[in-house]
């Protein structure tokens, strides 16, 4: 088998719910990767976004949960930009089905098992 694949999930804080369902994938038995994600409640201070980067920097890539709430997530605009500053791999994944929001300068696709392993396959 394969080494694990780790990939860094960036999403609002208010998607929680859904970044949960998305680490519960990785949770089958056969998925051959893991997520991690630094989601905090308080704010961004520099410790924080040195330990992000760090984490980016250690994963394969980046998987985004792309929302309406991605508009106004800080945390989650600077983790984009930080992935993409460390020339990591980004694909967005709409968080929500009626949700259709557009981040600049990342390309996203519908939730699905195959857009998801497929992402992880390339990397």
């Amino acid at each position: 088998m394969a080494d694990k694949k780790v990939i860094f999930v960036a999403f609002a804080i208010e998607d929680e719910t859904q970044r949960d369902f998305l680490k519960g994938q990785s949770l089958h038995p056969r998925a051959p990767y893991e997520f991690i994600d630094m989601s905090v409640k308080e704010a961004y201070d520099s410790g924080w976004k040195e330990k992000v980067r760090t984490r980016i920097k250690r994963s394969d890539g980046v998987i985004v949960l792309v929302s309406k709430n991605s508009k106004t997530s800080s945390g989650q605009k600077w983790e984009i930009a930080c992935a993409k500053e460390e020339k990591k791999k980004i694909r967005g994944i709409y968080a929500y089905t009626a949700d259709r929001t557009e981040i600049d300068g990342v390309t996203t696709y519908t939730w699905s098992d195959l857009n998801i392993s497929n992402f992880i396959d390339s990397l």
